[in-house]
């Protein structure tokens, strides 16, 4: 059974973050809020929860295509390859925010990922997956969980996605009621901008 915990958004209290992180390094899932929906996921340095996670949505690992969450655009050179001024310039413009940049991976790629030739990179305008991220050190891999139901893409109450996941997952984060509508995506592996999803995040910046 999964823990459910309360983290406001406003103010995330370090104590419930330092329970997040005890999970995430001992290689536990956990479901969390992002600017967007909510999200599955788990320490990028860890390969058994890693396939947890690629089991769970039914994919091989080395070919799915999960998202690095990352803190900021400090430590990007660690998993893509140099990107361009203007490209780096409209990432810095764009996030934190509701996007998700396809670029090309770079060879310091976690082993796992080695075969890729672009990773997806999110730096979420949400307090509470920053403060995961900084804490634990490294980002997160993460994938956004989809509901069964046919008219509703997402899941947005925090203790109904608890009821969902309490037997797949180890944590469940409560940060209040999510949104419905995912992050847009946008492929820069090629040099110019192509859209892949449009979701929640203005197309002007582009």
């Amino acid at each position: 059974m999964a823990e459910l915990i309360k983290i406001y958004e406003e103010n995330p209290n370090p104590k419930e973050i330092a329970k997040v992180i005890e999970v995430l390094r001992s290689g536990g899932l956990i479901i969390y809020p992002t600017d967007t929906v909510y999200g599955l996921g788990c320490d990028i340095t860890n390969t058994r929860a890693l396939e947890k996670i690629a089991r769970i949505k039914g994919v091989k690992l080395e070919k799915a295509n999960f998202s690095f969450i990352c803190e900021d655009l400090s430590n990007l050179s660690d998993y893509v390859k140099q990107i361009d001024t203007s490209t780096f310039k409209i990432l810095k413009r764009a996030l934190p925010g509701p996007y998700t940049f396809i670029l090309p991976g770079s060879k310091q790629l976690p082993s796992v990922f080695k075969k890729k030739k672009t990773v997806g990179i999110r730096v979420p305008d949400n307090a509470i997956a920053l403060e995961i991220v900084e804490q634990l050190g490294n980002p997160i891999v993460s994938t956004s969980i989809h509901d069964e139901d046919e008219i509703i893409e997402y899941t947005t109450d925090p203790e109904l996605i608890y009821e969902k996941w309490n037997n797949r997952v180890d944590l469940v984060i409560d940060g209040g009621y999510g949104g419905n509508e995912a992050s847009t995506i946008i492929d820069f592996s090629e040099g110019e901008p192509i859209i892949v999803r449009e979701g929640k995040g203005s197309l002007e910046i582009f």
